[in-house]
């Protein structure tokens, strides 16, 4: 008899995660319907797993997410964000305080600033000539 499924949305620049985490499975691990290993480079794995390694859930649930917009890095901390929120509503008296000492329950509002016309990009400026 498993669990209801739980669902969180995780958000990094322009990326938006969307995860479905099942509670006492065995640790399938799928994003947009590929496997996260084939999905994201070894480079962004601790990234994603991060939440996961802190709570010990790795291999306790099943996480289906799909991911949407910006690019791999965003699309990671997206991910990253909404399994951590995901881990929160399940358990909180558990697990709130540990991802929110590491920072994982807070939303990054960094965003690309935009460019300003007259400007080159959005705060470099065309070069400066005298005459």
């Amino acid at each position: 008899m498993a669990q209801k499924k739980i669902y969180a949305t995780g958000r990094r620049k322009t990326s938006v995660a969307r995860v479905f985490l099942i509670p006492g499975g065995k640790g399938k691990f799928t994003v947009n319907d590929k496997d996260v290993e084939a999905y994201f480079p070894s480079y962004y794995h601790e990234t994603v797993y991060l939440p996961l390694t802190l709570t010990e859930m790795k291999n306790k649930v099943d996480i289906y997410a799909t991911v949407k917009g910006g690019g791999l890095t965003g699309q990671a901390e997206a991910l990253r964000h909404g399994i951590a929120r995901a881990l929160d509503s399940y358990d909180k008296e558990k697990y709130h305080k540990l991802l929110k000492e590491h920072g994982l329950l807070t939303r990054d509002a960094r965003m690309v600033e935009r460019k300003k016309y007259g400007l080159k990009k959005a705060r470099k400026s065309p070069q400066y000539s005298k005459r």
